[in-house]
C-alpha cells in the first residue's frame, strides 16, 4: 500500500495530519517534510491521525520523536491518535505511547499534566 500524508484540518490551535499506508525508510522523509512545513508555518501543536496507517517501522517512529522534539523546542508538542493493530502495538512496546502521550481516539490532544 502506498503511503500518504494529508492535512486533516485545524482544530482549536492544533494542526492535524492524517497518515495512511506504510510508514518506513522509503516514506518517512515525506512525513518529516510535512511536519517541517507545519513548524515553519508557525504550527506548534500537531496531531497525527494514524487510523489508516497499516505499518510503521523504526524509521517512522523516529520521525514521530523528531517531530515532537522540534515542536517542544518551540513550546509545543506532537501527539498521536487512532493507531490500530500492529501500529498501536509497536507504539506501546517501544514506550512511545507514553512518551508521546498516545490516546486512542482522543477528542482532546492537549498534553496531560505530568504525575
Amino acid at each position: 500500500m502506498t503511503f500518504s500524508v494529508r492535512p486533516a484540518g485545524r482544530d482549536d490551535g492544533v494542526a492535524c495530519l492524517r497518515l495512511a499506508g506504510e510508514l518506513d525508510l522509503g516514506t518517512a522523509p515525506e512525513l518529516a517534510a510535512a511536519i517541517d512545513r507545519l513548524a515553519e508555518a508557525g504550527e506548534r501543536h500537531v496531531l497525527l491521525d494514524l487510523t489508516d496507517l497499516t505499518f510503521c517501522d523504526s524509521t517512522g517512529m523516529s520521525v514521530f520523536v523528531r517531530g515532537d522534539n522540534r515542536a517542544s523546542a518551540d513550546g509545543g508538542w506532537l501527539r498521536l491518535t487512532g493507531a490500530v493493530g500492529r501500529v498501536e502495538r509497536v507504539l506501546r512496546v517501544t514506550g512511545l505511547a507514553d512518551v508521546l502521550r498516545y490516546q486512542p481516539g482522543t477528542a482532546d490532544p492537549a498534553p496531560q499534566s505530568a504525575s
